[in-house]
């Protein structure tokens, strides 16, 4: 069973057919689907026939339903994923089954496999909180269990035999399309044995984590319709037992078949994970002139793999295993044959008998376990990438003899491997820090976190890491750059209104050609200009006696030019052109308040946002009180608890769990508190524009 290939859980994990997939429903990237999304079919209408349907037939559709109906469950999962140097987190909905009455349920890997958080929604639209027990990309199947604040038993479905299956069979596929729970769609099994056909190539392979899931899945096909939302979710046939969990939609519904999906989660119900065997060969169909008629050809063999190490060759026919005749003509029969492999005892030397030429061979391998293709990211925010463990086949599709190093998955650009010189890129094994060596992810983090151990500023290090089959050196600065505080500018006298240039043809509309100077367009409430009796609409016309010669655009600074000259606290005459009459105003000067780029900042990581403080202009612009306190939020970065939250750039939070909120300060103290205290959410208070919102952040905290 051999690996896909190089990390691709970036270009390569979205083929462009596969937008079609019954995946969990996004909504933010979904368009909305108003009115109810709850279809039923009767099996004569799907047959062509009228669509009425015999009493029987109705009442046995309505037992399943009610049989599956209480094991339902719509999962709302918060994940994540790893991109641009960053652990990001999503939200989506999909649909799983209960299939124990402790509250284990069935659902798919691309549903839960990568899930920070979930809360499933049961048939009575109660809410209960689940965990992930185990996860296996290859079959797309994850396991989770039901986490009620009370023990009690849940009712579960019945798995019935999926290898009984007869094309025609009616199905109900049940789930939570578009994110609405508790629908129906009933159609037929239309194909037993559905595969992605071989001329789509390995881009139009379903891949998960990297791991190609038509390896070892034959789909049942059915015309149920299923859409986004639905999958993890049951096909049951008409006993109400389940017969399929519902994964995708490729113009026919696909389901990995039942009894597949029972034996891989009653393992992980058991272990947590999968173990599967691995010989180390790539394997294919006979050729349509194989000689013979069985056996299957093996295309390749992995260097140092089992296979090569019992004298297997490319080209060889493999006739039997550990006894098991092998024939495999058609592309159809590969997911049994892979089974079969994966299903050998690890560890414990099995005979084979192979076909070279003419001469048949007798030979013995000892199959060794196959680990994951691609384990768990981690995000390393000091060195702006995310990274993960090379495993054994990982290894050995980038033709590395070992397993030693941390292979870089993406880097964020303007980062600190970003900006190293050479840059560090994805694809990059980091084998070495200060000559130190970097064996796996445990490694880089314990060293990382000495680097940077009561360190404010970036730490430079040398990195050894090596790039396809060169090993390089370079210097990154390890850390995270903390906010400084941009200092003040020195205070200048200030006129406390806003202003524009008379132009010219302004002038000459007004039918005053001669007039020159400032138009005014605010003046800013509870200041000295307006004490002073300024309005909006005045025109300034002088100053202290002296004519101002503004015409356009270029001498938009002479007002604020002229003022600045004079002391904070001095009094200027303005002279005033109000309507037809031109009034002589005495203004007291103020104080210029500090510029929103001179406010104090503050980055939360836990919650991936930037806030600062509020400045004299927000207040004016917002028309927000003079005493009003709060921290403005001036950066929410995407797929954080921040952003999941529905954290807004321009919101201004004004409490955190009850308590206020007077500057960033105060803010900073009561996240450190809620991280302290591992609070299970944190609600925060804020403004939007004339609104005010709670909002519930639900953070994973980091141990």
């Amino acid at each position: 069973m051999k690996g896909c290939g190089p990390e691709n859980r970036g270009l390569r994990k979205w083929p462009i057919w596969w937008i079609k997939r019954a995946m969990i429903f996004r909504p933010r990237t979904a368009v909305c689907a108003l009115g109810i999304l709850v279809a039923f079919v009767s099996m004569a209408h799907a047959l062509g026939a009228p669509a009425t349907s015999p009493p029987e037939f109705r009442n046995a559709v309505d037992a399943a339903i009610a049989r599956v109906r209480p094991a339902l469950v719509r999962i709302h999962v918060v994940s994540t994923d790893y991109r641009e140097g960053r652990e990001m987190k999503n939200q989506a909905v999909g649909s799983g089954v209960i299939i124990s009455k402790d509250g284990f349920l069935v659902t798919n890997h691309h549903v839960a496999g990568h899930a920070e958080r979930m809360v499933c929604t049961l048939w009575d639209r109660e809410e209960i909180e689940a965990e992930l027990i185990g996860t296996d990309p290859l079959t797309d199947i994850s396991v989770l269990k039901l986490r009620p604040k009370k023990p009690r038993t849940f009712v579960p479905a019945v798995f019935g035999n999926s290898s009984r299956l007869k094309v025609g069979d009616p199905v109900l596929a049940m789930g939570s399309p578009m994110a609405l729970s508790q629908s129906v769609t009933l159609g037929i099994l239309s194909n037993l044995e559905m595969m992605m056909p071989r001329f789509f190539g390995a881009g139009g392979r379903m891949q998960l984590d990297g791991e190609d899931v038509g390896a070892l899945v034959r789909w049942l096909g059915h015309d149920a319709a299923i859409y986004g939302g639905n999958s993890g979710g049951p096909l049951a046939n008409l006993k109400g037992e389940i017969i399929g969990i519902n994964e995708l939609q490729f113009g026919l519904s696909g389901a990995i078949p039942g009894n597949l999906a029972q034996k891989v989660a009653k393992e992980l119900i058991a272990n947590g994970r999968i173990r599967r065997s691995w010989i180390g060969i790539d394997a294919q169909p006979l050729f349509k002139e194989s000689a013979g008629g069985r056996g299957v050809v093996v295309g390749g063999v992995v260097g140092d793999a089992p296979a090569d190490k019992a004298g297997l060759q490319s080209g060889d026919i493999l006739l039997s295993i550990d006894g098991r005749e092998i024939t495999v003509r058609y592309d159809e029969q590969m997911p049994d044959f892979m089974q079969l492999i994966s299903g050998l005892v690890i560890g414990r030397e099995v005979k084979v008998l192979a076909l070279r030429g003419d001469r048949e061979l007798a030979l013995k391998l000892t199959p060794m376990e196959r680990g994951e293709l691609y384990p768990r990211e981690q995000e390393f925010k000091h060195w702006g990438m995310t990274c993960r463990n090379l495993s054994y086949i990982a290894a050995r599709e980038m033709k590395r003899t070992n397993t030693a190093g941390v292979m870089i998955t993406s880097v964020r650009q303007g980062g600190p491997a970003g900006e190293a010189k050479p840059a560090l890129s994805p694809q990059d094994v980091l084998l070495e820090i200060n000559s130190e060596p970097i064996r796996n992810i445990e490694d880089l983090a314990v060293v990382t976190a000495r680097v940077v151990k009561d360190r404010e500023a970036p730490v430079p290090v040398i990195a050894t890491f090596e790039r396809e089959s060169r090993r390089y050196l370079t210097v990154v600065k390890v850390g995270i750059q903390e906010l400084r505080d941009p200092g003040l500018e020195v205070a200048k006298a200030w006129l406390p209104v806003d202003t524009q240039v008379i132009s010219r043809d302004i002038a000459r509309q007004l039918g005053k050609p001669a007039l020159a100077g400032f138009y005014i367009t605010q003046v800013y409430a509870h200041t000295t200009a307006e004490e002073a009796g300024l309005l909006p609409g005045d025109f300034i016309v002088a100053v202290d006696g002296e004519k101002l010669k503004a015409t356009g655009q270029e001498h938009d600074e002479e007002l604020a030019t002229l003022i600045r000259q004079y002391e904070i606290g001095a009094r200027v005459e303005l002279g005033v052109l109000r309507g037809s009459v031109e009034k002589k105003i005495s203004v007291e000067l103020a104080r210029s308040p500090r510029l929103r780029r001179e406010m104090k900042k503050y980055r939360n990581d836990d919650f991936d946002f930037t806030v600062r403080d509020i400045a004299f202009f927000d207040k004016a612009s917002e028309q927000w009180r003079a005493d009003q306190k709060g921290a403005l939020v001036e950066e929410v970065k995407p797929g954080g608890w921040g952003d999941l939250g529905s954290l807004l750039v321009e919101d201004l939070i004004i409490q955190v769990n009850g308590n206020p909120v007077e500057s960033v300060e105060s803010l900073r103290k009561l996240l450190e508190q809620a991280a302290r205290e591992q609070k299970r959410s944190v609600i925060l208070k804020v403004l939007r524009g004339i609104h005010t919102a709670y909002l519930e952040l639900e953070p994973t905290w980091k141990k």
